[in-house]
């Protein structure tokens, strides 16, 4: 299985993980083709930074010949900048907060609530919603899974950041500056982790930072509250630095993209990469690592056995073009595997029987997407035993490119192996011959190999 550990020894922000993605391997055009994609004044720097020692990549964006910077700088220079005179304080008190709240563009996306009373005494605040965020992405040319993480992505912070304000989702609005840069950090990050091919992220405890950091709504301690909402339930800690480490929109990717939390995973490592935040500190190196590879955890001998749940519910009277959708959201998120089958319902009504098998732990997580986005009223959720036979990866280099076997074995004997779909699909695409052939060569030069 190819997987991807995330090292968030100095924190997670969205520049860093698209630097580390970019310093792995992943072709800087990719990421600058989907900014250009999604036509919203914005464009990405690249360069190469040391930070304490380390040489790493650098990803700045820039919206509307504005340059993003980490939040506590930019609202320092606001105060500074907007700090009334003694003699027009008394005037200008009134109307100072809003437009501190319109001018806002740090590194985080803070969002504001809008109500029909915020609307009335500030106008000129401009945002976005989820609503035209979900259409930004929707009409990008990329993936349906990059897609699928992106939408993700924004929904998790929107949800937190209606929870912190007492408000609806609907009611959020990310500011002008700091949704452009939100968007093209985790709509970047989708499309770069969909890249790579990789099946499973796992991620490392995330180091938080400490002190406080300024925003448009004042001063709160580290870590922000939409970053302690959208991590509640990952393994976090303060190695002290008094600096904000993790970004509401980092929390946001991770949340999206691991799967798991822990240490190094046993895996054969191809490619690693370092992402570097905008600040250096002395004797710590402010980077994230990004290391992909190949899991060698291969189970001896018989199956492997695992307690999964299963999440169930009949569909009725749902759209049939949201099935596919729904999929692939439920994928995005972390599904085991989930399939449809038609059955026959109360008073001779058509339905669909969904079924979703996904760890524990994701459970709770599917559920809420599932309530949200089918028709359901209620479903069912039971503990099962799974049992797994033993699987490795192995590549073959056809005349179109190179393909991974999946192989599956009992007791050290092959009992099963197919070509990767993907890898298949995407050359066949790319050189424009039949699927089926790619996957019949794929599997005859494996054959013809392991003879050998």
């Amino acid at each position: 299985m190819r997987i991807a550990y995330l090292e968030c020894f100095s924190g997670m922000s969205g520049d860093m993980f698209l630097g580390a993605l970019i310093d792995a391997g992943l072709p800087s055009s990719v990421l600058e083709e989907t900014v250009a994609q999604l036509s919203i004044g914005a464009r990405l720097e690249i360069s190469r930074v040391v930070r304490s020692g380390i040489s790493a990549t650098k990803v700045d964006v820039w919206a509307n010949s504005e340059k993003d910077e980490p939040r506590e700088e930019f609202w320092a220079k606001e105060h500074v900048a907007r700090a009334p005179s003694p003699a027009h304080s008394r005037h200008e008190h009134g109307s100072h907060h809003h437009h501190e709240v319109d001018h806002h563009h740090g590194a985080l996306p803070f969002a504001e609530s809008r109500s029909p009373r915020t609307e009335m005494s500030a106008p000129h605040i401009h945002g976005r919603g989820l609503s035209e965020i979900r259409a930004i992405i929707q009409n990008a040319a990329i993936s349906a899974r990059a897609k699928a993480n992106a939408v993700a992505m924004f929904e998790a912070l929107g949800v937190a950041e209606a929870r912190i304000h007492n408000t609806s989702i609907d009611d959020v609005h990310f500011h002008e500056v700091g949704a452009v840069d939100a968007i093209v950090d985790m709509v970047c990050a989708a499309v770069g982790a969909d890249c790579l091919g990789v099946e499973e992220f796992i991620c490392s405890p995330l180091n938080l930072g400490a002190g406080t950091v300024e925003c448009a709504h004042g001063t709160f301690p580290v870590p922000a509250p939409a970053t302690l909402d959208l991590l509640k339930d990952a393994p976090l800690y303060s190695s002290g630095i008094q600096a904000e480490l993790v970004t509401p929109t980092g929390a946001a990717i991770v949340k999206t993209l691991a799967r798991r939390f822990g240490n190094f995973p046993t895996m054969r490592i191809e490619k690693s990469g370092y992402g570097a935040g905008s600040r250096d500190f002395p004797g710590h190196a402010n980077v994230v690592r990004l290391s992909v590879g190949e899991s060698t955890e291969v189970a001896s001998g018989k199956t492997a056995s695992e307690t999964i749940s299963i999440l169930e519910a009949n569909l009725d009277d749902m759209n049939p073009q949201v099935f596919g959708y729904v999929m692939d959201r439920l994928f995005s998120e972390g599904a085991l595997d989930a399939f449809g089958v038609p059955l026959q319902m109360k008073k001779n009504r058509p339905g669909t029987l969904l079924t979703v098998l996904c760890k524990p732990e994701d459970a709770g997580r599917l559920t809420e997407i599932i309530f949200t986005e089918t028709t359901t009223l209620g479903l069912r959720r039971r503990e099962e035993l799974r049992q797994t036979l033993t699987r490795r990866w192995e590549k073959v280099r056809t005349p179109w490119g190179e393909v991974r076997i999946k192989i599956a074995s009992l007791n050290g004997t092959v009992t099963s192996l197919a070509p990767e779909y993907e890898d298949c699909r995407r050359l066949a695409s790319e050189h424009h011959v039949p699927l089926k052939t790619v996957m019949q060569e794929a599997t005859r030069i494996y054959l013809k190999d392991e003879k050998h």
